[in-house]
């Protein structure tokens, strides 16, 4: 079965790279520890909080999910962008159908095996451009890109685009992660430079 191709909306921008950034053509290593090592056998994925019921993939469970490869551009708040980066995974979407969120969930805190969590409204997880990606050009996803199992979040800052991913816990209210509650902006747009919280209106 051929995968379904996704072209996040921004590469069809006139101009592609938004105010304060540069253009790089090597994605650059960033993280805030030790890149951690991940043992499949005992990995897993929970999807939990506001939900029908909660749900939980091993490793195999959720490879078998239906995938789908992301072109899209990326940019992180330390002001690099790169364009064109080709992903796979799948789509966040596809996981939302595996639990029922309850009516009253209209964010997520997505975790990770470091205990690292970013915040995003439903909305905004669920956009058609966002995967959860175990392939970065071609390749597994090395572990210092988050691999076994990264977020891409291309319309937003790259810090959005939690590494190591394990996780999905539906909120009711908007709820700062690891990043913005140390500064960082709690929305995170690149295009309207959405860097720290002092610049929150």
């Amino acid at each position: 079965m051929t995968e379904k191709t996704i072209v996040s909306p921004d590469v069809r921008r006139p101009d592609r790279v938004p105010p304060g950034q540069r253009q790089v053509d090597k994605m650059p290593v960033l993280q805030f520890d030790q890149v951690p090592a991940t043992d499949l056998a005992k990995w897993s994925f929970r999807l939990f909080g506001l939900v029908e019921a909660e749900k939980k993939l091993d490793w195999k469970e959720f490879n078998a999910l239906p995938k789908v490869k992301l072109l899209c551009d990326i940019h992180c708040v330390t002001s690099w962008s790169m364009l064109n980066t080709s992903w796979e995974g799948v789509a966040a979407s596809e996981l939302r159908k595996l639990v029922k969120p309850k009516p009253e969930a209209g964010f997520a805190l997505v975790h990770t095996v470091e205990g690292y969590t970013a915040n995003l409204a439903l909305a905004e997880l669920f956009a058609e451009d966002v995967i959860f990606a175990t392939a970065l050009e071609g390749q597994p996803l090395p572990p210092e890109h988050g691999g076994p199992l990264r977020l891409v979040v291309p319309r937003l800052y790259f810090w959005k685009s939690a590494k190591w991913a394990n996780g999905i816990e539906f909120i009711h209210q908007n709820q700062r992660g690891y990043w913005e509650s140390r500064g960082y902006h709690i929305h995170g747009d690149p295009w309207k430079e959405e860097r720290y919280s002092r610049e929150e209106k």
